[in-house]
Parts: C-alpha cells; structure tokens; sequence
C-alpha cells in the first residue's frame, strides 16, 4: 500500500457541532446588515450548513485509496489515457467564492489502468476543499504519480474564480490555467506536445 503523502492531509481540527455552524451564519447574516430573524431567513444557517457538508466533502475522501484498485488486463497498451473535461467546483481559500472550470487528467501507464471514473473522483476529492488553484494542479497529479507509479502524469486545469470576475478587480471571462507535467510529459517535449493536441491546446 501507498503511503499517503503528508502534504496532502488535512490538519486535523476540532470541528465545531452543527449548532455553532450555524450560529456562526447568523452572526454574518447580522454582520451583512440583515435579521437572520426575519421570515425569509428563518432557515437559511441549517440550508448553509448543508450546503457547506456538499461543497467541502473532499475533506472527507482519501484520494489515495480511490486509485488503489487497479487492472493489468490491458493487452499490452502503453499510450496516453486522458481524461477531459471534467467539471470542477472548488472555493477559494482566500474569499471562499467559487472557483468553476474543467480539468484534465492524463497518465502513460507503466503496467496498470485506474478505472475512469476514478481520475474524476480524485479531481472532486480535492477540489471540494478550500483551495487554490496552483495547489489543487500539484496534489492531483502527485498523488496518481504515487499511487500508479506510470511513467508520466499531466495535469491541465482551466477555470474562472468568482474572487476575480464578482469582487476586486470585476475581470469577466478572464480565465486562469495551470498545468503540471511529470515524468516523460516533462522530460519529452514531443510526449507532452502529443497531450497538449489531444487536450486541444497549442
């Protein structure tokens, strides 16, 4: 079995009980100028409350034990498997707003696939934390390099960050992309330009 990367766990903490979460909406529904007593309000810390368990349930998902069944039943492939467009929902860290885009996963096996589905859940096992973006691109292709062990892993993840398009600077349609490349996808240049035209970037 895999070691988990220490990098890659959450601190514990004490977590508050579900009443003090949502006192806490309350005092920033005060805080915002408004009566968390007023009709339209009455239920809105428990429709929080729930809503954050949806959002942040990546604290709750071992990434690394979502790669660790396997199949070597491949005939032999050895070429890119590459997983694109996958939907992402993640909070920024520093404004908790959203943070909306797609991302891409691509690994050249060494001797085992990882069913499908199983890139995507990685994906949504760390982006339903607080994040940046920077930091969600390393732990995603860290930890299919650790798990799988192929012999490269290339990670493309375009997205829009409502901290940037709804406060500050207001820049609509700006988009931000990181990319993290390993193993041959950043040892050979033609192996990650091959990824790149298959991600449908130049």
């Amino acid at each position: 079995m895999v070691a988990k990367p220490l990098a890659e766990t959450p601190i514990p903490i004490a977590r508050p009980s579900r009443a003090e979460a949502e006192a806490a909406v309350r005092t920033l529904l005060r805080w915002a100028g408004d009566d968390p007593a007023r009709e339209g309000l009455l239920d809105t810390p428990a429709r929080v409350v729930r809503s954050y368990e949806e959002f942040f349930a990546g604290y709750a998902v071992d990434p690394v034990a979502l790669l660790e069944r396997t199949f070597a039943e491949t005939e032999g492939y050895d070429e890119i498997v590459l997983l694109k467009d996958i939907r992402l929902e993640s909070y920024c860290e520093h404004h908790m707003v959203p943070i909306i885009g797609r991302a891409h996963v691509a690994y050249l096996p060494s001797n085992r696939v990882v069913g499908i589905s199983k890139l995507a859940r990685v994906v949504n096992a760390y982006a339903k934390r607080l994040q940046i973006q920077e930091k969600l691109t390393a732990q995603i292709a860290n930890t299919i390099e650790a798990v799988l062990q192929p012999r490269g892993v290339g990670v493309v993840i375009e997205s829009e960050h409502q901290c940037m398009t709804t406060r500050g600077v207001h820049q609509h349609g700006a988009s931000m992309v990181t990319s993290r490349m390993l193993g041959v996808f950043r040892d050979d240049a033609n192996t990650r330009r091959e990824l790149m035209a298959l991600i449908g970037r130049s």
